[in-house]
């Protein structure tokens, strides 16, 4: 699966600026109270880089660092910051990173990113009738 140019843009290291429904969406996919209250005050830092086909995602913060690595197009197993197991596939679809995880219980989620017009990392997170979103500023 070809990365087109607006994938591409993606690669580097992102700042987070502001969110919306965040918690709404965390409360949809099943985060606990406690976990919820705590993401809300974390600003994470995005690390996205791409090795002969091979693409990761970073998020560090004071609380917590955690990243995967994927093929795009292929079924991998993820550890979601909750802890939570869940199967994940990342497609790039014009240019856009769309991710879709199914829980242990089947339930979906979707996280779907862009660069858009002004040069933001968009993040627009979705779970059963919850819509998120989140952006962040390229800071290299």
């Amino acid at each position: 699966m070809q990365a087109t140019a607006g994938i591409q843009k993606l690669k580097g290291t992102w700042e987070y600026v502001d969110g919306e429904h965040f918690d709404d969406y965390m409360k949809e996919i099943g985060v606990g109270f406690a976990l919820r209250q705590s993401a809300k005050l974390i600003k994470p830092k995005l690390i996205i880089q791409e090795n002969g086909g091979k693409w990761s995602l970073k998020s560090e913060s004071t609380l917590k660092t955690a990243s995967y690595e994927f093929t795009p197009g292929t079924e991998f197993d993820e550890t979601r910051l909750d802890g939570e197991n869940c199967k994940s596939i990342i497609k790039f679809e014009n240019d856009k990173w769309v991710h879709t995880m199914r829980d242990k219980n089947g339930k979906e989620s979707t996280v779907t990113r862009w660069v858009d017009d002004l040069g933001q990392h968009q993040v627009d997170m979705k779970a059963g009738s919850v819509t998120a979103r989140r952006w962040y500023k390229r800071v290299d």
